[in-house]
């Protein structure tokens, strides 16, 4: 049964989506058959893929609504071993149209169990915000990976967050834990990241990847060439942090 990993941060520009999208591809480099679900109505995760966001047909909002099941949404082979359930900004509706529907909470899961055996890896990105499409992922998933950006404010809403994953815990999905932090854009020329990394491992009790994803420019280009890092510049820094990631998460 493919393990569900949810990456999640209410925080935005903390390196989230940049995240999903090069975790995806580096496991599926590695031979692991993945699925990217993007749950983040900016869509940044389809196209950072490689996909046409415009032509597609079917998106996670017609699942979401019950207007498409999950074969007509599925994109397959986006990249070798990857396949994708994309969106579009249309999802950001799906939360009004959601109001007073049964058991919302658990439309995504639902909709997915019958191809969940089909993959090592489901990768959801959520919005930055702690809204139902987050709750949805929470509810499919086993973890929650916080990617937090080593800057001043990197600890600031990740207790709300936290809180968060323990209340959907506690109500909706028992066996959900927390995968563990990653820092990203870490800039070692600055004692402020190095600070921000200490004050966290010092003040969370959560795992910790050993690996930190430095800012990096070649990791900023890619997602405007629709390509995950590994494949825009395999050499580059961005590159191999995620590559080491993705051993990590296979290993744990």
């Amino acid at each position: 049964m493919g393990r569900v990993i949810a990456i999640a941060n209410q925080k935005g520009g903390v390196g989230k989506t940049t995240t999903a999208i090069n975790l995806s591809a580096c496991l599926a480099e590695k031979g692991q058959k993945v699925l990217a679900v993007d749950m983040d109505p900016q869509g940044n995760m389809t196209s950072g893929l490689g996909l046409d966001k415009e032509s597609v047909d079917k998106t996670v909002y017609d699942l979401i609504i019950g207007n498409a099941d999950v074969d007509e949404v599925l994109q397959k082979d986006a990249l070798e071993n990857l396949d994708i359930l994309p969106t579009s900004i249309d999802l950001s509706a799906a939360e009004i149209e959601l109001i007073g529907v049964e058991e919302k909470e658990y439309i995504v899961r639902d909709a997915i169990k019958d191809i969940r055996d089909n993959y090592d890896y489901i990768i959801i990105d959520c919005p930055p915000s702690l809204s139902m499409l987050t709750i949805n992922a929470m509810t499919t998933a086993d973890t929650v990976l916080v990617p937090i950006q080593c800057e001043y404010y990197a600890l600031e809403g990740l207790s709300q967050l936290i809180h968060t994953v323990e209340l959907v815990k506690e109500r909706l999905n028992p066996q959900l834990e927390i995968e563990g932090v990653v820092f990203t854009m870490y800039d070692a020329r600055t004692n402020l990241s190095l600070q921000v990394v200490e004050n966290v491992k010092d003040n969370l009790q959560q795992t910790i990847y050993k690996t930190i994803i430095p800012r990096n420019i070649r990791l900023a280009e890619a997602p405007s060439y629709g390509m995950p890092i590994s494949q825009y510049d395999s050499r580059s820094a961005g590159s191999e942090s995620y590559m080491k990631l993705a051993d990590e998460v296979m290993n744990k």
